[in-house]
């Protein structure tokens, strides 16, 4: 509501005949009637106007509408119900588990979506809100971020940060300036940053037939620049989710997008792309597979327009590929100096860490 929360009028109440679950599209609750049950919230009085105008766009992302109840106690209130069929009960809402989960992005989530408000639609909200939650989970990863420990101590002073696009992804001009090696203060600097959220990255790769797997789909990098290669081969990719480790991240892209299993993952780097211009942060891994030939198809989710194909390549192709400057993706030309350094090692381990084999 933009206002300290010691200034706003709350007590606790109990609303008879409903029930608040937990959301399985989650992580967030949903409140819905069912005859018997009780719902224990908070009753918020003494609002203005904008106070409400605010909380109706901020729930109104959810889809939550206002409906009138009778609390327990006989007093009239609104709750914000959601809108029916939209949403899947996910057994007893946890306010305790949900903070220690979920609270801080959420947080971080709330803050961007209120940044929004008297500019964008709450529907228009509401389809950016997986990246809105991914962007704040990179923001709590960055603060764990295991480089920089001998970095230069310096202080960086914002003087002004202006969102000027977001939808899938999002461009902040920012005015700032910053400490020197010389020990003065910059100029104020005028700049422009491309907000990304943290992606998981993992080649595939078989120990036993000494062989790789790429999946190779259309990029809007290539098409941007006006490359002649607008298909690319990657390693398997994707955003990291709310609350999901990379690890875990890895391994359902995996899946998602070339049906496979991993076995051991071994960390490659954690690493920024492109720091001068982008806050995008990948996790790279080497990921011990079975890779037959019959693996090989069309792959990625329906549900967000993917058309993968993956191919599998030997290692002496691999390697090949790479030294005739034919990958122009940064993370399988990392993936593949790892692999050359480390191949000896896992073929000699053989396929003990990697899933079953037919």
């Amino acid at each position: 509501m933009g206002r300290a929360a010691d200034d706003i009028d709350t007590m606790d109440a109990t609303l008879s005949g409903y029930r608040v679950s937990a959301v399985a599209e989650g992580p967030f609750p949903m409140i819905e009637t069912q005859a018997g049950q009780t719902a224990k919230g908070v009753l918020v009085r003494g609002l203005t106007s904008d106070d409400i105008a605010r909380l109706d766009f901020y729930e109104g992302s959810f889809a939550y509408d206002l409906v009138p109840v009778t609390l327990s106690g006989g007093q009239a209130a609104e709750v914000y119900v959601p809108q029916a069929g939209l949403w899947t009960a996910d057994g007893p809402w946890s306010l305790t588990t949900w903070a220690e989960k979920s609270g801080e992005m959420s947080v971080i989530a709330a803050q961007e979506v209120m940044g929004y408000f008297g500019q964008r639609t709450r529907d228009d909200v509401a389809a950016m809100f997986p990246v809105i939650r991914a962007r704040a989970d990179a923001q709590l990863r960055a603060a764990r971020s295991l480089h920089g420990q001998d970095g230069f101590p310096g202080h960086v002073e914002v003087l002004s940060r202006i969102r000027s696009y977001s939808n899938f992804y999002a461009l902040d001009d920012i005015t700032l300036r910053h400490s020197r090696f010389d020990g003065t203060l910059s100029d104020s600097l005028d700049r422009a940053v491309l907000i990304d959220a943290d992606a998981a990255i993992v080649l595939p790769y078989d120990p036993l037939r000494d062989r790789v797997l790429l999946v190779e789909q259309v990029r809007l990098g290539p098409i941007a620049r006006g490359d002649r290669a607008s298909w690319q081969l990657e390693p398997v990719a994707g955003r990291i989710d709310p609350g999901e480790a990379p690890e875990q991240a890895a391994r359902r892209e995996a899946k998602e997008e070339a049906g496979l299993a991993l076995g051991r993952l071994e960390k490659i780097a954690e690493t920024y792309p492109s720091p001068a211009s982008s806050t995008g942060f990948y996790y790279v891994y080497l990921g011990l597979a079975d890779l037959p030939d019959a693996l090989t198809g069309i792959g990625g989710l329906d549900a967000e327009n993917e058309d993968i194909r993956s191919h599998l390549l030997s290692f002496d192709d691999l390697m090949a590929r790479v030294a005739r400057f034919d990958l122009a993706n940064a993370p399988v030309v990392m993936a593949a100096y790892y692999l050359a350094h480390h191949r000896d090692r896992l073929r000699s381990e053989g396929a003990t860490d990697t899933p079953d084999r037919e």
